[in-house]
């Protein structure tokens, strides 16, 4: 004998089914770095097209982002500009809104370093990178490597400080 509960469920499973509901997507904040790492304009869309996707609290910190980095992978200069000034309005609407969040500094700081001097995208570096060097050990694990990663690259950012 089959349980109540067992013939409810088998019974609305396929109706919720056809409803249409979904289970949200489970976007991962280090897909973020993978794809800033990356020069390969499809992982970037890719990971943007995951992140449109989810509710995240960082979400508009992270779109920003990699909309400057797409930029940079652009052919058109008018595109370009265009997509780096929407993603730079995003990242620093974020920074605005949640100014002590030390994630949302270093993504601007990684943005900052590799900018094309004629964007004028380059007044916090030394701000945004003191703030990343001071709360290194505050952060989550992920994000902890993400900077480290960058560290080996980076100009102001140092593998010994870490």
């Amino acid at each position: 004998m089959i349980p109540r509960c067992a013939l409810l469920l088998l019974f609305l499973l396929p109706v919720i089914s056809t409803l249409g509901i979904s289970t949200p997507t489970r976007f991962d904040p280090s897909d973020v770095y993978v794809a800033m790492a990356s020069s390969n304009i499809q992982e970037i869309d890719s990971a943007l097209a995951e992140l449109e996707k989810t509710s995240l609290p960082g979400k508009l910190a992270y779109e920003g982002a990699m909309l400057m980095k797409k930029s940079g992978l652009l052919s058109k200069p008018k595109e370009k500009l265009k997509v780096f000034k929407s993603g730079r309005e995003k990242l620093e609407t974020a920074i605005r809104d949640d100014s002590a969040n030390v994630e949302y500094h270093f993504l601007r700081l990684i943005i900052q370093e590799n900018a094309p001097k004629i964007v004028g995208y380059k007044k916090n570096i030394d701000a945004d990178s003191k703030m990343v060097m001071a709360s290194y050990y505050t952060l989550p694990s992920f994000l902890r490597q993400a900077i480290k990663d960058y560290s080996k690259t980076s100009k102001v950012l140092k593998t010994a400080n870490f």
